[in-house]
């Protein structure tokens, strides 16, 4: 199943329900008018959006995700790596690298990565 796409705002949103869920609609909107700004209006609009896409459940007003957040970013850098680099990883990685500098631990951890890939293994 692809990832359904999830635009910035709604985003910021899904951080708060993956950090609280399983949680009540009511408190949830109270949580966006605290964090986002939001009315409760916007924050009910948008669990039926991403209910309507299979981002989230809400059954008995508890909502919940179905999809992590791990999956999110993902399908995003996916999506970012094609259209901006061409499906290259190597380029994306290249020009990722220009501007950050490494620790050693940080190395470390992405050679551990790319060891366990070349043994068929995915962390």
């Amino acid at each position: 199943m692809k990832t359904p796409k999830i635009f910035e705002s709604e985003y910021r949103f899904c951080l708060l329900l993956w950090a609280h869920e399983p949680i009540k609609s009511g408190e949830l909107a109270a949580l966006c008018k605290e964090k986002l700004g939001w009315k409760p209006t916007t924050t009910y609009t948008v669990i039926k959006r991403l209910s309507e896409r299979g981002v989230l459940k809400n059954e008995n007003t508890v909502v919940t995700a179905l999809v992590t957040k791990e999956q999110v970013q993902t399908a995003e850098l996916d999506e970012m790596v094609e259209k901006t680099f061409e499906g290259s990883l190597p380029a994306f990685i290249a020009a990722f690298s220009r501007r950050q500098t490494f620790t050693d631990a940080e190395l470390d951890a992405m050679q551990s990565m790319i060891d366990s890939y070349r043994k068929g293994e995915k962390p």
